[in-house]
């Protein structure tokens, strides 16, 4: 007899005002397999997981569990299924232990000590068997990001999830931490778990699923065998036209020093101390990428350089020492200098969402003789056309200038970030988390944009946590962990596996 589908959807649709988020969604999922859903920003990934784990409910479409159909109201109802869900930002309470966040909300009454004691005896025999060791009695403050993540899984497996999904897994983790998540869900795949994995890394897809659904425009386009498929063919379904997947750039030609960094330290309002001595250097014509794990000072070095953070030592543009405490170290007397600035966190330090795109677009540079109407007005209409002249190069998509930016996707509230600084012809580019949460179309863009400015005999300072991101875009390689610098190393001559151990701190003698 033939096993039902773990899981099994049948012509789910789901809209938000005049947007189709989801048409006429159908995709098997059988047991014990792991199955990959891969798709642009705004494909309907987010909302048919979203539909799944009763965030929403759809206006149309059956959801069948084991072959069952089942009713989803809430994500109370989806954890009774047996469906878990490990969200790409991680929902745990940082005070509480390990072990108070595995209980937290599944309790087995209103006596604590008891579900605690289950918890532990539990989570030892979930940590064996499926390699997910963790202290129960460590603080989740305490804990990197590979161990929070460890934690979410647990909390799904203590509530007997069958079915897992995971959205975008490895964002935030080293190669190493990646490399043992896989070896968890190969475990849990082994012990006939299923699993769900959402991410826009193709070579993620390639390694670890069986299976992989496409989606496009809110729609399944297809679902292929993972052996049978590559990621050129993958891309190519996903964006609906062929992809360049590596970076097409000649030898960089370095000249002068453009950006000079010596003893630079950074404590921040809690009287951390996040960049340590740091001395680099960038010069015009490269592309100097920072590799890390998220929290090790890159971004705190890029809000200093970008004048958000002050701090001690000396940075020079050109020759000419730049302001670190006083009045001159601000966002708009960087960027008067020649330095332009695409945050990490384009929503809360690139844009202001609720503004129109015409409206960003002039932002920090409002000052701009050509959008000067007189002493006392801006000239709106120059902006607007100015905003539209820069949509139709960056191909940002509607290309709508009285739109507000929450109103677009994440690569285009990307791309009026980018066209904005990129076009100031800046004599340095900082640029944090260039594709963070964009689509595999748009990464190939925004790739050309950075190395079309390199070309043009840039300075362009690149902090990334993508390694295959560095690894492809960079000139030379810096390496930050714990606030500090722990090589520098130049892409053909290292891989992934010596970045990774290097970005957890471990130097070559130590290794």
């Amino acid at each position: 007899m033939t096993q039902a589908p773990a899981l099994e959807l049948k012509g789910i649709s789901k809209s938000f005002g005049p947007v189709q988020a989801n048409k006429d969604i159908s995709i098997s999922v059988q047991p014990g397999t792991v199955h990959g859903i891969i798709g642009e920003n705004g494909a309907g990934k987010s909302t048919l997981m979203s539909i799944l784990y009763g965030f929403y409910k759809a206006d149309a479409g059956e959801i069948f569990i084991s072959g069952q159909k089942t009713q989803i109201p809430d994500s109370q109802a989806a954890i009774s299924a047996g469906i878990g869900m490990v969200f790409q930002h991680f929902k745990l309470v940082e005070n509480f232990t390990v072990l108070e966040n595995v209980v937290l909300g599944a309790e087995d009454g209103a006596m604590l000590r008891p579900s605690l004691a289950k918890a532990r005896k539990l989570l030892t025999k979930l940590a064996d068997e499926y390699e997910l060791n963790v202290d129960p009695d460590a603080k989740i403050e305490d804990l990197g990001v590979g161990m929070q993540q460890r934690v979410e899984i647990l909390k799904a497996l203590y509530r007997q999830a069958d079915i897992l999904i995971l959205d975008e897994p490895t964002g935030v983790l080293t190669p190493a931490e990646a490399d043992h998540l896989f070896r968890i869900l190969e475990n849990l795949r082994a012990e006939g778990k299923t699993i769900i994995l959402i991410t826009h890394k193709l070579r993620e897809i390639m390694e670890i699923t069986d299976t992989v659904s496409v989606m496009r425009r809110g729609e399944m386009t297809a679902t292929v065998k993972t052996s049978d498929t590559s990621p050129e063919e993958l891309a190519e379904l996903m964006v609906g036209r062929k992809v360049l997947l590596r970076v097409d750039k000649k030898p960089a030609e370095p000249g002068v020093p453009v950006l000079e960094i010596a003893n630079l330290t950074m404590v921040d309002s809690d009287g951390v101390t996040r960049v340590k001595g740091i001395d680099l250097n960038v010069r015009a014509g490269e592309v100097v990428g920072i590799a890390g794990v998220a929290g090790n000072g890159q971004s705190e070095l890029l809000e200093v350089l970008g004048g958000y953070a002050t701090a001690t030592g000396t940075i020079r543009l050109n020759g000419e020492e730049l302001d670190l405490t006083g009045k001159h170290s601000d966002g708009q007397s960087r960027r008067n200098k020649g330095i332009a600035h695409v945050p990490e966190d384009r929503q809360r330090e690139g844009l202001i969402m609720d503004f129109s795109a015409w409206e960003n677009t002039a932002f920090g540079y409002h000052h701009d003789p050509k959008y000067q109407r007189n002493a006392l007005f801006m000239d709106n209409a120059a902006i607007k056309k100015d905003t539209q002249e820069k949509m139709d190069r960056f191909d940002v998509r509607p290309p709508d200038p009285n739109l507000a930016a929450k109103n677009f996707s994440g690569g285009n509230q990307q791309k009026i970030v980018l066209a904005r600084e990129i076009e100031r012809n800046p004599e340095l580019l900082l640029i944090g988390q260039p594709t963070r949460g964009v689509d595999i179309g748009a990464i190939e863009f925004i790739h050309q944009q950075i190395v079309a400015l390199r070309d043009q005999g840039k300075a362009i300072l690149l902090v990334s946590v993508e390694l295959e991101e560095i690894l492809a875009l960079s000139d030379r390689i810096a390496v930050m962990f714990d606030g500090q610098i722990m090589g520098e190393r130049m892409p053909a001559d290292t891989d992934e596996k010596e970045l990774g151990l290097l970005m957890a701190g471990v130097t070559e003698g130590a290794a």
